[in-house]
């Protein structure tokens, strides 16, 4: 199919110093979780972007210096020379498919850099203390120390010229860099010329874009990210002050201006808590200031929203890191005519984690994310089987609609049979809580594609027993049923029941999901959710209920409402939000007994008791597989030779109740090992190793 004409201006080449970019979309450089240690694996993930359209594709941020060291974090690394060939992987991956490779020069200070690995001290404008837990301080630098800062960097330019980059970025953003603290009035209390005023501030800023110029600018197009906004009122900066002012007296001097918000938790905000396009209203001054192009980002999915952002003069390029994580395909798919394949980013987030927890990538939408190299996984190839089967799947949750697509793919006749009247699990009852709508994406986009499919058929209203598994006729059974909250208490603090919980009505998140307690039939009295388990459910929950106006109190033994978000980046949005609400929140707090209208809690350190009133307890705790019809399979495992079955395994949270993200990748993993032989000692994907065949300390 040929691409709607609406969208021919995505598809214009666009001039950014001395290269050019084949089209508008614009993959902004974005932490991934592999860094330095995974080299292959980043180069094959960022490969894969190229190839399906994205223009210009950036790394992640990448250490320029051994004092800007922000182990245990693993992003780039362009210390010496020694760097340049993993680096260079990715610049061929990229080039490969005639997109622009960009790196984007990072010199940490104050936030995440500690240098716990390489033991200098921190390096700021002033001095200080470390932002993070660490008991460091930073040491103010000293004119010496800024001549070697830009030393570093135009050595790390050229190393990135060296090792076939085409965008070379300074970056000033997110709260993290060197550059970014000069700027602030909050970090920099210098009184010399890069003190004070906001020329002298800047000054660092300008002298890097001339010095990375000079080094790189005859090949390589020099970009600026810039936080143009902090959110933080007068004591950040501001895109209406010192953000705007910034940009217009350096408005020609780079070639490419990439300008969004910080902190990263401002940049990259859950769609629980913004829209497509939320940017906009911070960045959309910069065009105004500037003749150089301008990337900006707001999680864009929809080619409309890119197009009018383009038109109504806002940006020059589509910058995406998330959509270009869920979807690598996506502006191949809007040039071939064919948007409704657009595998859309839900904005949760569950990519980031994938970095604050120091492992590779990991996507809700898209499973091959972070498989590309390690497991050969491509988002949009799967191979046909050798032997078509005929198979049988139990649910129609995220785990049993991502198999039935991927077997489908594969060429197998599928059935996928629900109890329920609508798919999608857990996904189509979760994305009805409040900010949860673009959930329901996981369940649309596989609806959408089993569509397309002739030999998937999908029955829903279908409840099956043993016997209707054991008559159907399938040569493999999938057991995709899911999983049910608990409402005894067992979880992460408590591994035995709690006491009284089976006398008084306590409820789960099931009783809210299906409808039995909702937030307009609950009994009086205060509502107390109990959250011991520490992702989304608890806090928002607590949201729905306080805003039908209800008293609302968060009970958790963590420290914080919804602790595990930290690794989304969304806790202190959630939290903000929450206290905003006027919900009471006790930390610390685990459940000790519960009677007819009140709760006793007990401190997790003392255990000292407390009683706090309560009308209804809600208990968010952990989750039991769904796993009766997989036990009544396995225990007539003697009919299976006479019904034709061959295996029956559990998949999703029917095997182990996890993250949406987990489920999908379950079902895409069994769709794509049937008719594999799977040795269960062998490690079932590649690993990148350290070789010890050169000369030590290389």
């Amino acid at each position: 199919m040929a691409r709607d004409p609406r969208y021919d201006i995505l598809f214009e080449p666009v001039k950014i110093g001395p290269v050019t970019a084949r089209n508008r979309f614009y993959q902004v450089p974005h932490c991934n979780g592999m860094g330095h240690r995974h080299p292959r694996s980043l180069a094959a993930m960022r490969g894969v972007k190229a190839e399906g359209g994205w223009a210009v594709v950036s790394t992640e941020e990448v250490e320029i210096h051994h004092s800007g060291d922000i182990s245990p974090y693993l992003e780039g690394r362009l210390w010496d020379d020694g760097d340049i060939a993993p680096l260079a992987l990715m610049a061929e991956a990229v080039h490969a498919h005639g997109s622009l490779a960009a790196i984007e020069l990072a010199q940490n200070a104050g936030g995440e850099a500690a240098n716990r690995y390489s033991r200098v001290a921190p390096l700021a404008p002033s001095d200080g203390v470390i932002d993070g837990r660490d008991p460091v301080s930073v040491r103010g630098m000293d004119k010496t120390d800024i001549a070697n800062f830009r030393r570093w960097h135009r050595k790390a330019a050229l190393r990135a010229k060296q090792a076939g980059f085409d965008i070379v970025y300074v970056y000033a953003g997110h709260d993290l860099t060197l550059l970014q603290r000069f700027i602030s009035r909050r970090h920099n209390r210098r009184t010399d010329d890069y003190g004070g005023t906001l020329e002298n501030r800047a000054r660092l800023l300008r002298e890097v874009i001339e010095d990375t110029k000079e080094v790189a600018g005859d090949r390589c197009a020099v970009a600026v990210r810039l936080a143009v906004e902090e959110l933080l009122g007068t004591d950040g900066i501001e895109h209406q002050g010192e953000g705007h002012d910034v940009v217009a007296m350096l408005a020609e001097v780079p070639d490419l201006w990439d300008v969004n918000l910080s902190a990263w938790r401002n940049d990259s905000v859950t769609a629980r808590f913004s829209e497509e396009g939320y940017q906009e209203q911070y960045i959309s001054f910069v065009k105004k200031l500037t003749t150089k192009p301008v990337v900006g980002v707001g999680r864009y999915t929809s080619p409309d929203s890119m197009v009018r952002a383009i038109k109504s003069g806002i940006m020059d390029m589509i910058g995406a890191a998330r959509p270009s994580i869920a979807d690598p395909f996506l502006p191949a798919k809007i040039e071939e005519g064919r948007p409704e394949d657009i595998r859309e980013c839900i904005g949760c987030n569950i990519c980031i984690s994938g970095d604050n927890q120091m492992v590779p990538i990991r996507c809700t939408q898209n499973p091959t994310m972070g498989e590309e190299w390690r497991r050969g996984w491509h988002p949009e190839r799967i191979a046909v089987a050798r032997t078509k089967e005929r198979v049988l799947i139990v649910g129609a949750g995220p785990a049993g609609l991502e198999a039935a697509r991927a077997l489908g793919e594969r060429g197998h006749d599928v059935a996928l049979a629900d109890a329920a009247r609508e798919p999608g699990g857990r996904v189509s009852l979760e994305s009805r809580l409040p900010g949860l709508a673009t959930w329901a994406r996981v369940r649309d986009w596989r609806l959408t594609q089993i569509g397309k499919l002739g030999h998937v058929k999908l029955y829903p209203e279908s409840p099956m027993q043993a016997d209707d598994v054991l008559a159907f006729g399938a040569q493999r059974v999938l057991i995709a049923t899911g999983s049910r909250w608990r409402a005894d208490g067992i979880g992460r603090t408590h591994h035995k029941p709690v006491p009284g919980l089976e006398q008084h009505k306590t409820l789960t998140p099931d009783d809210i999901l299906e409808g039995r307690a909702s937030p307009a039939n609950v009994a009086a009295g205060p509502i107390v959710v109990f959250d011991d388990d520490h992702y989304y459910m608890g806090g928002v929950l607590a949201e729905l209920y306080a805003r039908a106006g209800h008293a609302t109190v968060l009970v958790t033994p963590a420290a914080e409402a919804s602790q595990w978000t930290h690794m989304i980046i969304e806790q202190e949005h959630i939290q903000c939000r929450l206290l905003e609400l006027g919900v009471v929140i006790r930390p610390h707090r685990q459940l000790a007994r519960r009677t007819a209208d009140r709760l006793e809690v007990a401190c997790v350190f003392t255990g000292r008791t407390e009683e706090i009133a309560c009308g209804t307890l809600i208990n968010v705790t952990s989750r039991r597989p769904v796993d009766d019809l997989f036990n009544s399979l396995i225990e007539r495992k003697a009919d299976w030779s006479a019904a034709g079955i061959v295996a029956v395994t559990r998949i999703g949270d029917a095997e182990a109740p996890g993250t949406i993200a987990a489920a999908v990748y379950s079902g895409h993993r069994y769709a794509r090992e049937l008719g594999e032989t799977i040795d269960p000692d062998t490690v079932p994907f590649r690993r990148e190793r350290i070789d010890l065949s050169g000369a030590a300390g290389t």
